[in-house]
């Protein structure tokens, strides 16, 4: 198949680490026989305002070739409160690419907002459209943004949507009231594999001895990782250590943070990592601490368990989905946003045995392979859809 993928969230030459799932999935299509495109339509700001992320964001290239996919990245005006607005600039100067370079058999709206703002238009020229759901782009939106009927119509329009959770897709049904497909992430289970702790921990070259503990991810409030350095310095042991992977909005704060704490003796921030030193991290590691107030299903814990590392996390979303068959992993919902509660578990937790294949176990069977046979099974019956629609009005 000829496939379109209008995203918001892909990597480029600026952001190399930026949605990397999501490229893996692409490149997993690409290797079976479908010619992908990428359409990543980039925000652009007037000139007065260009500094910071905004700076960078403007230096995206318009195209790249990513592993044999093309990436376009045309430009469409971004203005502050204007989510609506936004979504639809957003839409067409992706939809004016993706007919530019020839009408695919489908275009997938991979991170639901604004990309599926394009299935209206998308539904009256007869062209496939599957809307993908993968966290915030869902549950926000229709949440505090107070973009559900937007979201709903859009659904409605494209008539086929698949998510990364259960969670996640039981209220992307609810929205547009019809039945979605499944579709989680896929695990590298070679990449992230069970090795030898210490060797791993000399490779990073960190000091030997007391547990260490590693959160993965942006630092951003909806990933909490100030309730992540509340926990830690509540339950994890006197010697413990706690690493930051990740970079975000909330860096500088956090440094204020852990200095205020006197914890910067036992607490770093490292920044970003290659999925190579990312797996290096997970095998170093005697826990990850994931507090998120909101997620779809988190790839951060699909690698984890697969490199052989515990996972105590807040249940958000689709996680308990990961954690329900481990015992002590999850911190109970009702008391999730509760620092003494959540170090609580993560002291638990460091107290036992590092039970590396028990938690490999709960999620090898999630391969890239098994995603991608639902993936491909979603795209096909929304373009068969498309076809016999095409066919009744001749």
């Amino acid at each position: 198949m000829k496939l379109a993928v209008l995203t918001s969230l892909y990597p480029s030459q600026v952001s190399p680490f930026e949605g990397i799932f999501a490229e893996r999935r692409w490149l997993g299509m690409q290797s079976r026989g479908h010619d992908v495109t990428v359409v990543h339509p980039v925000p652009r700001t007037p000139w007065p305002f260009v500094y910071g992320k905004w700076q960078l964001i403007h230096s995206v290239p318009k195209r790249e070739e990513r592993s044999g996919i093309s990436v376009l990245a045309p430009r469409y005006l971004h203005l502050p409160k204007a989510a609506r607005r936004n979504a639809a600039a957003f839409a067409r100067a992706g939809l004016k690419t993706i007919l530019e370079i020839g009408e695919p058999d489908a275009v997938i709206c991979d991170y639901a907002w604004p990309a599926a703002a394009a299935a209206i238009p998308l539904a009256e020229r007869g062209i496939a459209c599957v809307v993908s759901g993968r966290g915030s782009d869902v549950l926000q939106v229709a949440g505090e943004a107070g973009l559900g009927e937007d979201l709903a119509s859009y659904l409605r329009a494209a008539g086929h949507w698949c998510a990364v959770s259960e969670h996640l897709l039981a209220e992307m049904n609810r929205l547009g009231a019809g039945e979605g497909t499944l579709v989680p992430n896929g695990v590298d289970t070679e990449l992230f594999r069970i090795r030898d702790q210490a060797e791993a921990q000399s490779e990073l070259g960190l000091p030997s001895g007391g547990k260490l503990i590693v959160v993965v991810g942006h630092l951003i409030p909806r990933k909490d990782p100030m309730l992540s350095l509340a926990a830690f310095a509540e339950g994890a042991p006197p010697d413990a250590r706690l690493v930051f992977i990740g970079n975000g909005e909330l860096f500088g704060e956090l440094e204020c943070a852990i200095a205020a704490q006197k914890l910067a003796g036992r607490v770093s921030l490292v920044g970003a990592q290659t999925p190579e030193q990312l797996a290096k991290w997970y095998n170093a590691a005697d826990c990850m601490l994931l507090t998120s107030r909101r997620e779809g299903r988190p790839n951060v814990v699909l690698e984890a368990l697969s490199s052989g590392c515990p996972v105590c996390a807040t249940d958000a979303g689709g996680t308990s989905e990961l954690l329900d068959s481990l015992e002590g992993m999850l911190v109970p919902a009702a008391e999730g946003r509760d620092a003494p509660v959540v170090g609580q578990v993560l002291g638990r937790l460091l107290e036992r045995e590092r039970r590396s294949e028990a938690s490999r176990a709960a999620v090898e069977a999630l391969s890239w392979e098994s995603s991608l046979d639902a993936l491909e099974g979603c795209i096909g019956r929304a373009v068969d859809g498309a076809l016999a629609a095409k066919g009744a009005s001749r």
